[in-house]
Order: structure tokens, then sequence, then C-alpha cells
């Protein structure tokens, strides 16, 4: 890790730092091999591998869901065609109950987005040192950093809820026109007197939108995965005891946070449909 027997404090950050790589002033495009270095390569440095398991958990979702659909028989159905279709039938009702407009987008996005953020989460649950010693193993370094659980991350989801906010402006412009939607955020509540002050609130609304959702996932995420590199440094015996119970009420919230994202983007997305 860190170094040959690193301090908790050492072995806590380790864990926390993601490999990244990117310009660095002084070494060029370069992955960085400290904090400091990971932090002088700026804006534009990509976390490898929060997008790495990004990527292949979204590729995983598709290749499960497209088996499913390919091999769906109307007899005796497999386990998987059933655990898709319980899926697909549960997000199908969240939107049918929550979404009032008329859009075929909003039920595949939203089972993008439940099972996409699950898969994600659900890394939480792998053993927080497996990963990045198998990693380190594999490089031949044993001070890389890698982080397995992309939600932990603030880059991926303030990355997926500004991608929900770009679809809320679109559809907000798209179903009210330019002028119903500026009329949205200038003349509510108070009306067309009270012009400024309706924009400060209904703009620091509309901003708060992406943010909340990015930090609610990212905050839990990352208190659930702090919990458990904390657990690992306790002795053998502590951590079966303490990480066993803490893994089973986690999965409560693995399941819930993606449930909460997938919902909010249904409630924000119909609320942008709906013409006054």
């Amino acid at each position: 890790m860190a170094g040959e027997n690193p301090t908790a404090s050492e072995y806590i950050q380790h864990h926390l730092q993601n490999l990244t790589f990117g310009n660095h002033p002084e070494h060029g495009w370069s992955f960085a091999h400290t904090a400091q270095e990971a932090k002088e390569m700026g804006f534009w440095a990509v976390h490898v591998d929060s997008l790495g398991w990004s990527i292949a958990l979204g590729a995983l979702f598709v290749w499960l869901f497209r088996k499913a659909a390919v091999k769906a028989t109307s007899g005796v159905p497999s386990g998987l065609q059933n655990f898709v279709e319980i899926m697909v039938d549960f997000v199908d009702k969240s939107v049918k109950e929550t979404f009032h407009g008329k859009n075929a987008v909003i039920a595949p996005l939203a089972l993008t987005i439940f099972c996409w953020i699950f898969l994600m989460n659900l890394m939480d649950l792998v053993p927080v040192d497996f990963l990045p010693r198998l990693f380190q193993v594999v490089t031949g370094n044993e001070h890389a950093y890698f982080k397995v659980v992309p939600t932990t991350d603030v880059n991926v989801t303030l990355g997926m809820s500004l991608s929900v906010f770009f679809l809320i402006i679109y559809y907000s412009i798209k179903v009210k026109g330019v002028g119903g939607f500026l009329g949205e955020l200038t003349l509510q509540p108070f009306g067309k007197w009270m012009l400024p002050f309706n924009l400060l609130l209904e703009g620091v609304g509309l901003i708060a939108k992406p943010i909340s959702l990015a930090l609610r996932l990212f905050g839990n995420l990352y208190a659930g995965e702090l919990l458990f590199i904390l657990i690992a440094l306790m002795p053998l015996w502590v951590q079966w005891v303490l990480s066993v119970p803490w893994a089973i009420f986690h999965i409560l919230v693995i399941v819930l946070q993606a449930f909460i994202f997938m919902m909010l983007t249904i409630v924000y997305l119909s609320m942008a449909h709906e013409d006054h």
C-alpha cells in the first residue's frame, strides 16, 4: 500500500485516492504517483479506475439484458429472464405512477439509471483490499491507487446528474418553448412585479437539482466505503464481527440510493413536461 507498514491515516488516504491520468506540468502525460501529483494535473485529469469500472458495469448491464431479450421465451422462462422481467415491470410501474407526460425515452432511461447505479453501488460489497491488491500484483506496483466503487467519486455522480439536468432543460424548452421556460423562471411564484426575486428563487431551485442528485448518491456511498475501510484496519476477528452486519445493512443503502436517483429523475422530467 502506501508503505510497508502504513499508518491508519496513510491506509485510508491510499484507499480514497483514484488512479489518475493527466498532463503533469513536470512529467507530461502520465499516471499520478501521489495525491499531490494528481492535484497538480488540474481539471482535465481523468480518474481511470472510476471511468473504467463505470464503462465495464454499464457494458455488463447491456450484455445481461440483451442476453435475456435474445433468449426470451413465452414458455418456462429462465432465471435471468425472470429477473429482467421483474426489473422492467418494476421500473415501468414507477414511471406510470410518477411521469404524467408522453415520452418513450423516460422508461428506458429510468431502467438504465437504476440498474447502472445499482451495479456501481454493488462494488462496495467487494472486500476493500481484494481488487486493489490484485491490481497491484498485476501491475507490479505495490503503491498503485485503485478505487473500485465509481459512485464514491463525485465526478461520476455529478456527471450523471448533469446529464439528467441537460435533459430537464431540453424537455422544458421543447414542451413549453423558450418563452414558457423563461416565464417559469421569472414569473413564478410571485408574478411579474417580483421578477428578480422569482428568478433568484427559481434559478437556485433549478441548479440545486443536479447538485443534490450528485451529492446525495456520492455522500451515502462514500460514507459506506469509508466505514468498510475503517473496519479493515481492525483485527481480523473484529472485521468479521463488524463487516458482515454492516454489509447486510449496506445492501439496503445500495438499492435505496439507486431507487432514489431513478425516482427523482422521473419526477424532474415529469415536471419538465408540465406546461402551465
